[in-house]
């Protein structure tokens, strides 16, 4: 394949996989509210460069202005179509949200130089100015608008590379981002760690080995713009330069799009530029032709690369500073969000962090972390949000999936991030490491080089990358290894392991001056899989005595968040090669053993003790453990957590009513409003079913029902007791929501005994074949639950939910994906369920079921009860009656002379009419004393029809 093509198809990866786009891909409507506008901002050109750069920007206006600004910055090889889903948030929450595609990318004009300060962040500091001249935007001053800055990747780099450069930043929140550019490039995992004792710090030296997967995939999403950046400019020129206006600053209308609407022009590179550099300036282009063909990073690259980085700053940043990093990330690693927090608290920065499961092989955060953004933001910037938490957070991914690609999780958080000023030190204990020294091999040209990780493709292709790695990133010979002792009880490794290593020359090799290594650490279960954690690898350089003798070297590896199973052992690998970085080329054989510190050789490994309060779903591509069930995890805490406070509860009321809502509503910050005084009576007996169209605020109020989310005005009481987060009186509700997941290769009474252990109650509490028999599984409970139909999994969800006999089932959608013939058995279940006297509410689309299965209706619409009763009075309620007759011709006279009536029909023996509020008591007398005989008379309509006329026949129900 040719060097270009080659380019071009890893360009198309990145751009596949999302790895260097901080992009969220949420949907949902936009807010009305949010306006917007696009305009081109004149920004200085830089040293060198004389014309000034045109940016292309779209502003983001709340509904009220005055208020805050936020300027939302983009991931490498993105633009501001990016970040258009994260500024509408923040737009929608009321702040003046700002995004640009940087120079180089999108339309904008001008070159890439990597968030230089005379470049990228100089145009940030101009957008800062532009800023403080809108009359929509709050002042602090004179000049100085009140704003923060937020963006993943290469705009959380710049994210804090503003703060350090401009004291208007008020607050930030970086995200998966880089300390120094040059080490996470260059990155050598050996010598004596910074101090502090924070999890994840992790030696910089000055001579690293060369990570050019990464690296290439960065020059690839440049350098592959630069055919068409070229044909455009042989056409037309450079807008960068040709749509100048005079003066920094200066806004003007966009130009039109070259391409179809939504998609960016093509990116134009200025003239002269060759076609090998892209849009990157000359000084990048030249640094990455160095690093690439030498493998070594030389002094003018690295000052190049610090310039780059927030390292350069961080010691002068005094904004507030929110640091999210994520676990799955082999481009930049939780030591880079370490250092960032270490050198900001030291300069006396206020500082949070808060690790998410996912990152450039993982994925965007999710919404929990987008709400830790826009509440540091609400505190810091509007100044009327409560004062963020303190606590370190982090996720611990289980082995659990919730479908194809989605494990489930836990979120820890501690009161503080270790170390830090102030803080306690990492918690660490010593595990006794064991193997005699082991010879390794070098290959020349370091081919066939060991796979652990494919740049960026952890999220997308996690499966493909985790069977590759599963085969090749040990190959026979290239690696020694070294393994501890059973572990006797779970545990949670949260940061950097560290180990003291022996590098030699195997006896009769020549001499060699310097070993290129790759230490791994991988989990080792009883049955022998092996899992690398993280996917990381800590590349080395180490330099060999030539007269034989061994160096002795502190290695640490790769910071990760792995859960360890009891009888799971620790191993620590050390290879000769990784396809991730450049080798040593010479072949040579090394012999590496633990070293002899006058103590048995010895693994650090860290953790960070802290308390569950939430579980989660999160989107990454590899498995590293075994946790909960996803359905009802939640929920399974907060039972636990309400029974452990029950004994404070008063005693039950038994008179007292299944469920009371009054003038319920719920609020989001931003001022959009998903429910608004809603109130009805749930009672013992009832299937009450409650509908409405998308939209309507139903799975609102089952989140609030269920403690998940607290209402901003009304009360909730269950069986006479206030529910709330962590209520005792959630012990005595079940519930079923966001669809099942199971563990595949247990059986369906394994999992609901599982789960149930998971809260914490008594076994002899949980009613297991109580609830099984009320499903109606039959035998199918001892087969695994992967050889389940979609209706076994949703019928065994709801056994789940029915576990303990709670005497009120909460159900969002239970018949999502069924057939007919499932639909029909689940419309059994429910019944036999509220048979002894039990409740159940249902919140379902399909009508014709509920009217078949329900007792009771509420029907919502726009946050509103719009109709509360009885199916029956429900379908009754517009009038509409069919009357069996003797005389239909006759009946259909009479009924049509009546006042009011219309719409009246013949079918056969039945005459139906729409009675417009008159009794049809009235009707059947008129239709008597006219002396026709009337066998029969109801209502005629569905709940279909009843549910259409309450909510206007265009909601899409």
């Amino acid at each position: 394949m040719r060097p270009r093509a080659l380019l071009a198809v890893v360009a198309v990866l990145v751009v596949a996989a999302g790895v260097i786009l901080f992009a969220t891909t949420r949907g949902g409507a936009s807010d009305p509210d949010v306006r917007t506008s696009e305009q081109r901002i004149e920004v200085s050109g830089g040293p060198g460069v004389a014309a000034p750069v045109s940016l292309d920007t779209t502003l983001y206006l709340p509904a009220r202005t005055p208020a805050p600004a936020v300027l939302v910055a983009h991931g490498f090889g993105g633009s501001k179509a990016s970040v258009d889903a994260d500024a509408r948030d923040l737009a929608a929450r009321g702040y003046v949200a700002l995004s640009w595609s940087a120079r180089g990318f999108g339309t904008s004009g001008g070159q890439i130089a990597l968030d230089s300060p005379d470049y990228e962040v100089a145009d940030a500091r101009s957008l800062i100015d532009w800023l403080a001249q809108r009359p929509e935007v709050a002042l602090d001053g004179p000049g100085d608008p009140r704003v923060g800055v937020t963006g993943g990747s290469y705009g959380g780099a710049l994210s804090l590379l503003l703060a350090g450069y401009d004291k208007r930043v008020d607050a930030l929140a970086p995200v998966i981002t880089w300390n120094d550019l040059g080490q996470a490039l260059f990155p050598d995992a050996t010598g004596t760690p910074p101090p502090g004792d924070t999890p994840a710090a992790r030696t910089f030296g000055t001579d690293g080995v060369f990570k050019r997967g990464w690296a290439g995939v960065f020059f690839s999403a440049g350098a592959s713009t630069a055919q068409s950046a070229q044909a455009s400019v042989l056409g037309r020129g450079n807008t960068g330069s040709d749509d100048a206006t005079a003066g920094t600053g200066q806004a003007q209308d966009a130009p039109p799009a070259a391409t179809g609407p939504g998609q960016d022009a093509a990116p134009q590179t200025p003239p002269g530029t060759p076609l090998t550099c892209g849009r990157f300036t000359a000084q990048v282009c030249a640094a990455y032709t160095e690093a690439a063909t030498t493998g070594r990073i030389s002094p003018a690259t690295a000052d190049l690369l610090r310039r780059s980085s927030p390292v350069s700053v961080t010691d002068r940043i005094t904004a507030p500073t929110l640091i999210v990093q994520g676990e799955q990330d082999t481009l930049f690693g939780l030591d880079q969000a370490d250092a960032n927090a270490r050198q900001i608290a030291a300069a006396g920065g206020t500082v949070r962090v808060v690790w998410y499961a996912g990152g450039h092989d993982g994925g965007a955060p999710g919404n929990s972390v987008r709400d830790d953004i826009a509440e540091w933001f609400d505190h810091y910037l509007t100044r009327t949000g409560p004062a963020p938490s303190s606590g370190f957070a982090y996720a611990v991914q289980s082995g659990v999936r919730a479908g194809a690609s989605t494990p489930t999780g836990r979120t820890i958080v501690a009161d503080a991030y270790p170390g830090l000023p102030g803080n306690a030190p990492v918690t660490t204990q010593q595990l006794r490491l064991t193997g005699a020294p082991q010879d390794v091999v070098n290959p020349a040209g370091g081919n066939p080089a060991a796979i652990t990780s494919l740049p960026g493709l952890g999220g997308s292709l996690g499966s493909l990358a985790g069977r590759l790695s599963a085969f090749t990133s040990e190959l026979p010979g290239q690696s020694a290894q070294f393994r501890t002792e059973p572990f006797t009880e779970s545990t949670t490794l949260a940061g950097s392991t560290r180990v003291t290593l022996t590098v030699a020359r195997s006896p009769g090799q020549p001499a060699g001056a310097e070993a290129v290594l790759f230490g791994k650490i991988s989990t080792l279960s009883a049955d022998g899989r092996r899992v690398l954690l993280g996917s990381s690898v800590a590349p080395m350089r180490v330099p060999v005595p030539a007269d034989g003798s061994a160096a002795t070297v502190t290695v640490t590896l790769p910071a990760v968040v792995a859960p360890v199973q009891a009888g799971d052992r620790l191993l620590v690998s050390v290879s000769t090669t990784d396809q991730g970085y450049t080798p040593a080329n010479d072949p040579a054989v090394w012999r590496i053993g633990l070293a002899d510190t006058g103590a048995p050789a010895a693994l650090t490994v860290p953790s960070v003790p802290g308390r569950a309060v939430t579980e989660n779903t999160v989107p990454v591509g590899y498995l590293v453990g075994i946790g909960v069930i996803l359905a009802g995890a939640l929920l399974a805490w907060l039972v636990a957590r309400a029974l452990r406070r029950r004994r404070l509860a008063p005693e039950p009321d038994p008179a007292a009513l299944p469920l009371e809502i009054h003038g319920l509503a719920k609020t989001y910050k931003g001022g959009f409003t998903a429910v608004r005084d809603v109130s009805f009576e749930v009672r013992p007996g009832m299937v009450l079913g409650l509908l409405g169209p998308n939209g309507a605020g139903k799975t609102t109020v089952l989140r609030m029902l269920m403690g998940l989310i607290r209402p901003t005005a009304g009360t909730m009481r269950a069986f006479g007791e206030p529910i709330g987060p962590g209520a005792p009186v959630l012990a005595r509700i079940g519930a079923f929501v966001e669809g099942p997941g199971f563990l595949p290769h247990l059986s369906g009474a394994d999992n609901l005994r599982l789960y149930w252990a998971a809260t914490g109650r008594p076994p002899a509490d949980a009613h297991v074949e109580d609830a099984l028999a009320i499903a109606g599984l039959g035998s199918s409970v001892d087969r695994k639950v992967g050889a389940y139909s979609q209706g076994m999994r949703q019928r065994l969800a709801i056994a789940q939910a029915m576990l303990g006999l709670p005497e009120l089932l909460l159900l969002d959608e239970p018949t999502n994906g069924l057939d007919p013939p499932q639909i029909h058995a689940m419309r059994e279940v429910l019944r036999r369920y509220a048979a002894d006297g039990r409740t159940v509410l249902v919140s379902s689309h399909l009508l014709a079921e509920v009217e078949q299965t329900c007792t009771h209706v509420v029907v919502m619409h726009k946050g509103l009860v719009v109709a509360d009763g009885t199916v029956d009075d429900i379908i009754a309620g517009g009038g509409a009656a069919s009357f069996t007759v003797d005389e239909p011709a006759q009946a259909a006279e009479v009924l049509t002379g009546l006042d009011g009536v219309r719409d009246v029909a013949v079918d056969g023996t039945l005459v139906h009419a729409e009675l417009n509020g008159m009794p049809r008591a009235a009707a059947v007398q008129a239709l008597v004393t006219a002396g026709v005989g009337v066998q029969s008379a109801g209502p005629r309509r569905r709940l279909e029809d009843a549910f259409l006329q309450l909510v206007g026949e265009d909601a899409t129900p």
